[in-house]
């Protein structure tokens, strides 16, 4: 599958894959962005995609600036839908007790295309019935 990347500014690096086989693409810093401890920011990559429909773009941690600096996506996990044509950024959380500082063209997250299953809603009295039910959290007996 091809996907058109729009570059908004010149400076912006094109998305890249670490393997041949990798699942995400690294996404990569404008500009440079201080990250005050539990602080979250905004950053730009200075790029858009033109997403196909029933796909959309998951953006998810690296797991080294993760691990190593705290640095995350605030929602865990960003969704860009198929319809949007604005820059991509993500909002990067501090989850350390320090200060932490992003340089430009450093890989700050990654982002998988994936497919997903459009549904509607049907509102109803009744749902089937399951040997859970309601059960919720810990109901299963295991941790």
């Amino acid at each position: 599958m091809q996907i058109k990347v729009k570059k908004l500014d010149e400076r912006a690096i094109l998305p890249t894959k670490g393997t041949a086989m990798a699942a995400g693409m690294d996404l990569y810093a404008l500009d440079g962005v201080t990250v005050a401890a539990g602080e979250t920011v905004l950053v730009h990559t200075g790029i858009a995609l033109a997403i196909p429909e029933g796909y959309a773009g998951f953006i998810y941690a690296r797991s080294g600036i993760a691990t190593k600096r705290g640095l995350a996506p605030a929602n865990k996990v960003g969704v860009v839908d198929a319809d949007y044509r604005g820059e991509i950024m993500v909002a990067l959380h501090n989850h350390s007790e320090k200060t932490e500082t992003v340089e430009p063209g450093e890989r700050v997250a990654q982002m998988v295309v994936a497919p997903f299953l459009p549904v509607e809603l049907l509102l109803s009295e009744t749902l089937d019935e399951t040997e859970r039910s309601t059960g919720g959290f810990g109901s299963t007996g295991r941790l």
